[in-house]
């Protein structure tokens, strides 16, 4: 199921709305980097992946998928 045009960012000690990120459509999976400076959002009307800076909480780039991406997950070599 897809969602709105926004990831909101919420401060998870008091509960409040830090901030509303502008997306794209239909914005689905999210996953964090493990180091833990952006976040991935998959919005799949739009084909792509936004990225988002989790310092500055704005969407620095667009990773064009095609075919609707729904999910995200990391994947490492060995």
């Amino acid at each position: 199921m897809s969602s709105g045009p926004e990831v909101v960012v919420l401060d998870a000690g008091t509960r409040k709305v830090v901030k509303r990120v502008p997306v794209g459509h239909g914005s689905a999976g999210i996953l964090m980097d493990p180091a833990g400076g952006r976040a991935f959002v998959s919005c799949g009307p739009d084909n792509y992946v936004a990225v988002i800076d989790l310092t500055t909480l704005a969407v620095t780039a667009h990773i064009a998928t095609g075919g609707e991406p729904d999910g995200l997950a990391w994947a490492t070599g060995r």
